[in-house]
């Protein structure tokens, strides 16, 4: 389950960064910035998982 909820995040943050740069947004969009960090949680959270 966590694997799959740590995949979604990811997933989130990869389409708010697409929509908000398709939408015109800058280096510092808010969209770009809650991408990041979403994809930054997700990918902090698979990685833990996996090395447990």
């Amino acid at each position: 389950m966590t694997r799959a909820l740590s995949s979604l995040m990811i997933l989130i943050g990869v389409v708010l960064i697409v929509r908000t740069v398709s939408l015109g947004g800058g280096a510092l969009a808010v969209g770009i910035i809650f991408g990041v960090l979403f994809m930054a949680a997700g990918a902090a959270r698979l990685f833990m998982e996996l090395r447990r």
